[in-house]
Parts: structure tokens; C-alpha cells; sequence
């Protein structure tokens, strides 16, 4: 699986070793059926004894969740010379087969939008100032619906897929023709846990890049809006910092599980921001040394944080590649 935006790779490929079905070129075989144990590979441990070395179901479930995102961006209008630019080029009921994904088992439920934080064409320069700020097509709400597949899965579950884009600002902003990403969430998840929500149930938050880190915003957002939300999941492919060590104290506290899928060469995982040692046994922390009290080295990076506010942190387990 490699996920492509505007015709440019980035550095994610999971070799695949399972052979599929010839029903569809997307479809999982039934031996790697979850069961009883998808609480497991939804994180329930934090994926404790899975990652290293990464176990076969769990890497599939990666991949199936990744052609999720890609789905994204085979749809996106990238073109802005077009009248369409920023829009879905397909409808729901089409969207998975004519973006390269078909035998899912998922049906598309509702599209998302959130204020354009891309460049717009320059014809829109002569057109009302309102226009700046339409919003465009980021991702979707998909729940499954095919009975092999939730048998497989030992689960309903609900994926919701973003492509990349802004974040904070663009998931909580609204504009003249949509409301604000947050509330089309909200919406959806809430008819659709009145609709699910007494079976066994998941939900399920996969983006790229910027659209990882609305991903995990988006799974906080739920876990706080819903009193009795079911288990939440972030499958975040290359995503940068989103807030710092009290938002993860957060994130954690509300039980939301993080699978950061990161490549070790790839910049965006790094930023933004600096890390510092946020943990009280006092041990080194990836990013920067915090050394002895009173040194000056420990002076000037709690002046630089302190300054800039860039005090970030890390959320989730971590998958590291070297490819």
C-alpha cells in the first residue's frame, strides 16, 4: 500500500505477503478473521506485542485502513484551474469502486468539509470576499455493512477518513454553504450510534499527514461529546504533533487509542514544536535533553518553550519504518 497525493508518493509501503480472494481485489481473507480479539488490534493493550515484530492481521488492518485515506485523495479535485477544485469527483454510492477501492464491505454515509485552508485559483480574487473562505471536500463517514466482513471483524465498525488538510482551525470553522467539520462529525456519529449503537460497535480514525492530526482531534471531540462512545481508534499515517503533554494526558485519560504509523525519515512526524522530558523519572525523551536542574542548558529550553509555547508531545503507540 502506498498512499499518493497530487501524483507524489510519500514514503509509506507495508510489503504485502497475504494473497487476496479473487471476489475483490480489496477483500481479507476470512483466516485473518479478529473475533473476540478486535479489541486487541483496536489497541484496547496499545498494541502490546503486535508491533515488533508486527503481527500479520494487525499489518493488514494497517493497509485496510490506509486504502481508506488514499480513497481520499484518488477523489480529491487537486486541479485548481477547475470550476470543481476542492470538491469530491464522485458521488457516495460510486465513491470506493471509481477511486480504486471497491469490495469494502463499508457504505459511504456522508461526505466532510472544512474552510479551504489551500490555495485558491485566481479567478476567485474577482469574485465576493465570502469565497476565500468555502469549505472543500476532506474525507468521509463509512460504516461496514456487509455481514462476512463484520463477522470477520467480530465487530460493526465505522471508519471516518481525511485527506491532507488543515487542522485546529480548519475542524472547528465553518462556512457559508457547510457548517463546521466538527459539528458534520458530531451529526453523523450521533445517528449513527442511534442507529448501531446496540451492537457491538467501533469507530475508527484514519488520515494522512495534516489529516492524522484532525484524526486524533476528531477522536478526543467524540470521546467528549458522547458520553458512552465505543471504542475509538486513530490508525494516524505520518502525522505531525497536535498538542501538548496535558492534551495527552487527555487523549489517554478518555481511553482513546493512537497508532502512530511513522517513517524515520519523514520531517512532518517531527514537528511542530520542541519536546522536552515531561516525565517524572527524569529520563531522556526523544527531542531535547532536559539535564540536571539548575544547568544552564534546562534555563534556556524552559525559556524557548515558554516563549514560543511550542511545548509538544507525542500521542500513541509508535510503528517506526525504515523505508
Amino acid at each position: 500500500m502506498r498512499l499518493t497525493v497530487g501524483g507524489v508518493k510519500p514514503p509509506y509501503t507495508l510489503p504485502t505477503k497475504t494473497k487476496l480472494p479473487k471476489r475483490s481485489t480489496n477483500a481479507v481473507p476470512h483466516q485473518l478473521k479478529l473475533g473476540k480479539k478486535w479489541n486487541e488490534y483496536h489497541g484496547s493493550n496499545n498494541w502490546e506485542g503486535l508491533l515488533d515484530p508486527l503481527d500479520e492481521k494487525l499489518r493488514v488492518e494497517i493497509l485496510r485502513y490506509g486504502k481508506f485515506v488514499e480513497s481520499t485523495y484518488n477523489s480529491f479535485v487537486f486541479d485548481t484551474s477547475s470550476p470543481l477544485y476542492g470538491t469530491c469527483r464522485h458521488p457516495k454510492h460510486s465513491l470506493f469502486h471509481r477511486s480504486g477501492l471497491p469490495g469494502t464491505g463499508y457504505r459511504l454515509t456522508k461526505n466532510l468539509h472544512a474552510t479551504s485552508g489551500i490555495q485558491l485559483p485566481r479567478w476567485v480574487d474577482k469574485l465576493p470576499s465570502w469565497v476565500s473562505k468555502q469549505s472543500s471536500w476532506i474525507g468521509y463517514v463509512a460504516v461496514c455493512q456487509d455481514k462476512e466482513e463484520i463477522a470477520r471483524l467480530g465487530r460493526r465498525d465505522v471508519v471516518v477518513a481525511f485527506r491532507e488538510s488543515g487542522f485546529l482551525s480548519l475542524y472547528s470553522s465553518s462556512a457559508r454553504k457547510y457548517q463546521s467539520l466538527q459539528n458534520e462529525v458530531r451529526e453523523e456519529i450521533s445517528r449513527l450510534l442511534q442507529s448501531y449503537g446496540d451492537e457491538p460497535l467501533s469507530i475508527t480514525i484514519a488520515g494522512h499527514s495534516l489529516g492524522a492530526a484532525l484524526a486524533t482531534l476528531t477522536a478526543y471531540d467524540i470521546t467528549k461529546t458522547f458520553k458512552h462512545a465505543p471504542s475509538v481508534s486513530v490508525i494516524s499515517f505520518g502525522g505531525p504533533r497536535v498538542g501538548n503533554p496535558s492534551f495527552r494526558h487527555e487523549v489517554e485519560k478518555n481511553g482513546i487509542k493512537i497508532l502512530r504509523i511513522v517513517n524515520s525519515t519523514d520531517i512532518i512526524t517531527k514537528v511542530p514544536g520542541f519536546i522536552i522530558n515531561d516525565h517524572e523519572d527524569g529520563e531522556e525523551h526523544r527531542g531535547m535533553h532536559v539535564a540536571s536542574p539548575g544547568s544552564l542548558s534546562t534555563w534556556l529550553q524552559k525559556f524557548i518553550v515558554e516563549k514560543t509555547q511550542w511545548n509538544y508531545a507525542d500521542v500513541g503507540r509508535e510503528l517506526r519504518l525504515s523505508m
